[in-house]
């Protein structure tokens, strides 16, 4: 619900009874990513209100994310790039990661799956398993990001890939569950994403696996 008061719009919303209220917004920056200011009221668990509060709101849009995984080898398909964030970590800025990518306006999230995983593996996936869809940053962001498990066929899948346009050069990776539940564990593996799927990963494997295989059977 908006309210107009002169020049300033009040956006209210109610969720398990505790509201909120945006005051003002204001642009701060619009690039790839957009960067608004946010004058905000909320009310308190003990009671009463907030004073009005700024905080800034990055803008990311949302992304989806997949773990190509092959049960009949027992693979998992991770992929290398060089992450700016990253740049002045000891270990340096390319890090490994799995498929995802921005997910456009009206577009599914299994079509980004598939998108991706072609423009970054050359891999194509199927029986696609929901993983999670969480935020990736609530402090400062708003992006929510898709997570997917698929199936792949690993023995057609390597190579360098990436869209020039985008200047993307990505290593592809297959590696066994093993492999990659140790790059995990020895931190080698050290952003959210991956470290998500993984987790998640190697709770279901073994049913994930098994409905697969019988899949074959029928």
């Amino acid at each position: 619900m908006f309210y107009y008061l002169s020049n300033v719009i009040i956006y209210s919303k109610m969720l398990a009874n505790m509201k909120w209220s945006f005051i003002h917004k204001r642009s701060l920056y619009k690039g790839f990513f957009k960067l608004t200011g946010i004058e905000l009221k909320h009310e308190l668990f003990a009671g009463g209100e907030s004073p009005v509060l700024s905080r800034e709101l990055l803008d990311r849009g949302h992304a989806v994310a997949v773990l190509p995984y092959d049960p009949e080898r027992d693979e998992v398909v991770l992929i290398e790039q060089f992450r700016i964030g990253a740049c002045e970590d000891e270990t340096g800025p390319w890090l490994i990661e799995v498929i995802a990518g921005f997910q456009e306006p009206d577009e599914s999230a299994e079509a980004v799956v598939h998108r991706e995983a072609q423009e970054e593996a050359g891999c194509t996936v199927t029986d696609l398993v929901p993983v999670h869809r969480y935020y990736s940053s609530p402090g400062s962001s708003n992006e929510q990001i898709v997570t997917f498990i698929g199936r792949t066929d690993t023995s057609v899948v390597g190579g360098i890939h990436g869209l020039d346009e985008e200047g993307e050069d990505i290593r592809v990776h297959v590696v066994s569950s093993e492999q990659a539940f140790e790059w995990l564990d020895t931190g080698r593996i050290d952003s959210a994403v991956p470290i998500i799927a993984i987790q998640w990963f190697r709770l279901n494997r073994e049913s994930i696996r098994k409905q697969w295989l019988d899949n074959n059977k029928e």
